[in-house]
């Protein structure tokens, strides 16, 4: 999953993280000097049996507004789930707004806040059969839209047809599992490509709220895929035609949408048709969500740090370094520190460029002077990675493209590029609509120059994004190293490995394609399911050392800064983002 927030973490630009999964989000009462670096849950527990209502978060009071300030993260460009890909938008619809066949929810027992897969729109997990070439789900009859109609097993089959539409929806995460898992995949193109083509795909039965999905080969993580608003309802016919459904969502969770300011700010107030008996995880507490993307950092920082009337009932998304020692002394267990299996990367061209380039610019790259430039803390936010895969996700292994941990070492730089039949230039964008961004793009660029390259990195008002995954843009042609900040869909390397290296995906940035790698990706899903995790990892290692097609900078953990006056403060580890779930103001 691709994370919105445009953190200068590669190649100066915002990587917005995709997909995520995490592990613990409590903060606890620990000083600046006591905290480091918290690697991800291997694994996420499930409850098929879950029901609604979910259980009251002890002290819990109804009413008030929070406010969510986001900085540097222009955030989701429109609300339409079956587009639905990012940290930062997803975190927000799936807690709030749009329901799925399964959620998440989190685990009351734990110490450490991870989440548990359980139940949503669907009464269990799924009914595989013994292959997993086919799931039905059971909708549940006692949920329903915010203008009170009940939604049915057509409308949740509807969105998933959906989400079979790649040229409507090309950054949806539909183009990496519907259409590589589901029947008919690289052939039917979805409802509005394909329009007079009946799919086979999907089948329902309104009588007995029933949805069955066939799929094109084995896919025992259906369960983990239907958690995604794509594995959601959507409103039959022209009500939810693209692009302007994306502007105009009807809801189906406890909150609906008051107003929408893309890259600006979203407004969410209760939705009175929500039926809590029938969802076994979220609350709806609070009156009123308000989110206000592209924040200041500085200035939130300033303000969550004054315990004033506008911070108390606040939370933001981030810390810069300058305040982490300041935040950890006065918020004490308000900062929560999340960990998630996200990894940021340097996507160099792939056809343009040979491995010497590719290497030299692993070493040129300033790793601890980029991440203090975009606010992050070195040893507690971010360390250097080493492979794809992040840690914490089974069958990860552990490796060193060039025998060592890359390190800013432009000397070794400069002899690397001696070896390259590559101009030592580098061709680049960044999101200069934030001011960390900018600065830390200043210091990658003097990082690159003294490594001997040449560097032309030139600003950019939207996400980076929007350029990298366009393969016809003419600016992404000219651009000779790009980046992407992945953040894994479930515990699997399945949702790391092949999203960023298969040839033609969406978020494979540098255009990276070699059939034994794209055969080797097929080959792994086929086997045994207690191999494939080991599988994964050997791949990752595999097609790094021959390769080193994608160039790992950062493995990565957040900081999320609470209000005094919002109850329980924690993350949410299935996302890497803050637990929205269960939040509430104290009264």
């Amino acid at each position: 999953m691709r994370r919105t927030k445009p953190l200068a973490v590669v190649a100066g630009a915002a990587l917005l993280t995709l997909a995520a999964c995490g592990g613990s989000g409590d903060g606890g009462e620990t000083n600046a000097g006591e905290r480091e670096f918290d690697n991800a849950s291997e694994t996420i527990d499930k409850d098929p049996e879950a029901q609604g209502p979910a259980e009251d978060i002890e002290g819990a009071t109804a009413g008030g507004t929070i406010t969510v300030f986001l900085p540097g993260d222009p955030g989701p460009d429109d609300l339409d789930p079956t587009n639905g890909w990012s940290v930062t938008g997803n975190s927000i619809q799936q807690a709030l707004t749009s329901r799925s066949l399964t959620q998440y929810k989190r685990d009351p027992e734990s110490s450490t806040g991870e989440m548990i897969l359980v139940p949503d729109l669907a009464v269990d997990l799924g009914q595989p059969n013994e292959d997993f070439t086919e799931w039905t789900f059971e909708i549940r009859d006692d949920a329903t839209w915010e203008d009170g109609s009940p939604i049915t097993a057509e409308e949740v089959a509807w969105g998933i047809n959906r989400s079979m539409d790649s040229e409507q929806f090309p950054s949806g995460p539909g183009t990496e599992y519907s259409q590589q898992y589901f029947l008919g995949a690289g052939e039917y193109e979805g409802p509005y490509t394909d329009k007079n083509t009946d799919w086979e795909g999907v089948e329902f039965d309104n009588d007995a709220s029933t949805v069955t999905i066939k799929m094109a080969k084995t896919f025992p993580d259906m369960d983990y895929w239907g958690a995604f608003m794509a594995m959601g309802p959507a409103p039959l016919g022209k009500e939810s035609q693209p692009p302007a459904y994306g502007q105009n969502i009807k809801s189906n969770g406890p909150y609906k949408v008051d107003s929408f300011r893309p890259g600006d700010e979203l407004v969410l107030v209760k939705n009175d048709q929500w039926n809590p008996e029938s969802d076994p995880a979220r609350h709806q507490y609070a009156d009123k969500w308000v989110f206000k993307f592209n924040a200041d950092g500085d200035q939130t920082d300033q303000i969550m740090l004054s315990d004033n009337t506008e911070s108390q009932t606040a939370l933001s998304t981030q810390l810069g370094s300058s305040s982490y020692t300041d935040g950890s002394e006065v918020l004490g267990d308000r900062l929560v520190q999340q960990s998630s299996q996200c990894t940021s990367f340097l996507y160099p061209d792939y056809e343009s460029t040979d491995l010497n380039w590719r290497k030299a610019v692993a070493y040129a790259y300033p790793y601890e002077d980029a991440w203090q430039a975009g606010g992050e803390v070195p040893g507690v936010t971010r360390v250097p990675a080493n492979s794809i895969m992040p840690p914490g996700m089974s069958g990860k292994s552990d490796y060193f493209v060039d025998g060592e941990q890359f390190t800013f070492d432009p000397e070794k730089a400069k002899e690397l590029l001696a070896e390259s039949d590559t101009p030592a230039e580098i061709s680049m964008i960044f999101y200069e609509a934030d001011p960390l961004a900018v600065a830390t793009q200043k210091v990658i660029t003097e990082g690159f120059e003294q490594a001997g390259f040449t560097v032309d990195a030139k600003g950019t008002q939207e996400s980076p994004y929007s350029t990298w995954t366009n393969p016809d843009d003419k600016r992404n042609q000219s651009l000779n190293l790009r980046g992407v900040n992945w953040c894994s869909d479930w515990p699997s390397g399945l949702t790391m490995v092949p999203p960023l290296t298969r040839t033609g995906a969406t978020y494979n940035t540098g255009f990276f394609s070699e059939q034994s790698v794209d055969d080797r990706m097929d080959e792994i899903p086929t086997l045994d399911l207690e191999e494939q995790a080991e599988a994964w990892g050997q791949l990752d290692e595999d097609l790094s050392t021959e390769f080193f097609p994608i160039i790992p900078t950062a493995f990565r953990n957040d900081l999320y800064a609470f209000g005094s006056k919002i109850g329980n403060p924690t993350g949410d580890g299935s996302i890497g983002a803050p637990n929205y779930k269960d939040l509430f103001v104290m009264q």
